[in-house]
């Protein structure tokens, strides 16, 4: 008898993800099981449940979703759940905590049409937060020097100093961005920018950003009004304007959706799937080939 795919959705929210759950039923016939307020020292018994009710050749039937609005909560309940296993029982498990690795993955890849990511020179606005971090990881990682700012110099110095440690070899800086006349200087040299902050805040005046030289093409992650870079509409999909390439939050959007739906069905075809922003970046560069 087939086993039934079921997905174990661990949040550390006070609310499981409605968005998580959604998508994770739209993309692939499962159970859904929510938990919701877990905590690191939560995760082994919950784990430990998923691993010992089935055997070793029914074990890819069972995964382990991670969710939650902070990044660095959900890479804890990572580490915490791949403590869990040994020999063959173990679990497939993603971790997109904040949508933050799926939604990265599909701006970098959105970017990566327009420009050499190699070659590219990138600030990433409003880059401590999760969606931020994960940007300027990946763009260090395909080689490109970024920038990561900031209103305050301590998060961007220490977000960036993150990713350094985590990327071997790359340029990644923490820039302080208290207001919008200290951005003209740091579009100069800039090939990339994108915006990840959050809901509803304008990081980047339009009169800006049209005067810059080099910058070629600009991403808004942001989809509620006003936007986070004036002059961009959600539903830009590589619109062009004043030479300068352009994606909404929706543009991008379509993407991440393919990649987010992509990777929960990736984690039921084996029990050894670890799909982190690395992993799910290469699941989005197999779509966009």
């Amino acid at each position: 008898m087939t086993k039934s795919n079921i997905l174990i959705q661990l949040d550390p929210d006070s609310h499981a993800s409605v968005f998580d759950a959604l998508v994770a039923v739209d993309s692939t016939e499962l159970q859904l099981l929510q938990y919701h307020d877990v905590a690191t020292e939560q995760v082994e018994k919950l784990v430990h449940g998923a691993m010992f009710t089935r055997g070793p050749q029914d074990l890819r039937h069972t995964a382990v979703f991670i969710g939650g609005t902070d990044v660095q909560q959900g890479e804890a309940l990572l580490e915490a759940t791949l403590r869990c296993f040994f020999g063959p029982l173990r679990v497939s498990v993603m971790l997109d905590a904040n949508g933050a690795n799926t939604t990265a993955a599909a701006a970098v890849l959105a970017a990566a049409k327009h420009v050499e990511l190699s070659q590219c020179r990138a600030l990433v606005l409003a880059g401590t937060g999760s969606v931020g971090q994960r940007v300027g990881r990946l763009l260090a990682s395909q080689g490109a020097v970024v920038k990561l700012a900031s209103r305050t110099a301590e998060r961007a110095v220490a977000a960036a100093q993150v990713i350094s440690d985590a990327v071997a070899g790359s340029s990644v800086t923490g820039v302080r961005v208290a207001e919008s006349s200290q951005l003209p200087n740091l579009f100069d040299e800039c090939d990339l920018v994108v915006a990840a902050g959050a809901s509803g805040v304008q990081l980047l005046p339009q009169e800006i950003w049209q005067a810059s030289d080099s910058l070629k093409v600009l991403v808004d992650l942001n989809a509620v009004a006003p936007a986070g870079i004036e002059g961009i509409d959600v539903l830009d999909t590589a619109r062009v304007v004043e030479g300068k390439v352009t994606y909404g939050a929706i543009g991008v959007g379509g993407l991440k959706m393919k990649i987010h739906k992509a990777a929960l069905s990736r984690l039921f075809e084996s029990n050894d799937q670890v799909l982190n922003v690395d992993e799910i970046y290469a699941i989005g560069e197999s779509l966009t080939d």
